[in-house]
């Protein structure tokens, strides 16, 4: 379970090994306490939608999944739906979130602003919970510590960005770098050097 955690962290991070989630990665990332918060709301999602989505996949959808309700379904498969449930499931988690950090952290909410809901459609919690399906997790307990281990490395890639992106401030950048260009060439930098944590 450690080695999970720490692979998920680290080699196979959402942002710099599959590149997903970049969309908030690159909007939010302009303040480390901002980005912080964010990163703590995707693990929150991420903790919640993927083992929930675990079950449902192996208790509903698999093909022999509802032999628990009766052996004559033992052939029915839903996979074909996993998709569409996945998001499902996923919506309905983001919209409990958002109103819970709306009543309790207001100041939060409102500098997350639109990105709060888009975690919805962020592609890294549903990337999460594809690779939770194509790795087969024989318990639950291992797509938990996936999900945490994910979400860490999300909010640790966001966080660091978004720390680098505030000393660029002071920096003197050539014009023609300026605004995205250079937070391109650094993303592209610090996955290059995660590769280096493939050996572990």
């Amino acid at each position: 379970m450690l080695e999970l955690f720490v692979k998920s962290i680290f080699v196979d991070n959402m942002i710099f090994a599959y590149f997903l989630g970049m969309c908030s990665y690159l909007a939010v990332s302009k303040n480390v306490k901002t980005s912080f918060g964010l990163g703590i709301a995707v693990i929150a999602v991420l903790i919640i939608t993927v083992p929930v989505n675990y079950w449902i996949d192996n208790y509903l959808l698999k093909e022999g999944a509802l032999v628990w309700i009766s052996a004559s379904l033992a052939e029915i498969d839903l996979s074909f739906l996993s998709f569409i449930i996945f998001i499902g499931v996923v919506a309905g988690i983001v919209q409990l979130l958002e109103m819970i950090v709306e009543k309790y952290a207001p100041a939060l909410y409102n500098s997350l602003g639109i990105f709060l809901p888009l975690i919805a459609v962020n592609c890294a919690i549903l990337g999460a919970c594809l690779f939770m399906q194509e790795r087969n997790f024989p318990t639950v307990g291992g797509s938990f510590v996936y999900a945490l281990g994910s979400g860490v490395g999300w909010m640790f890639a966001i966080v660091a960005f978004a720390a680098i992106r505030e000393r660029l401030r002071y920096s003197q950048i050539p014009k023609p770098l300026q605004g995205l260009g250079i937070s391109y060439i650094i993303t592209g930098l610090m996955g290059l050097g995660f590769l280096a944590f493939g050996g572990l």
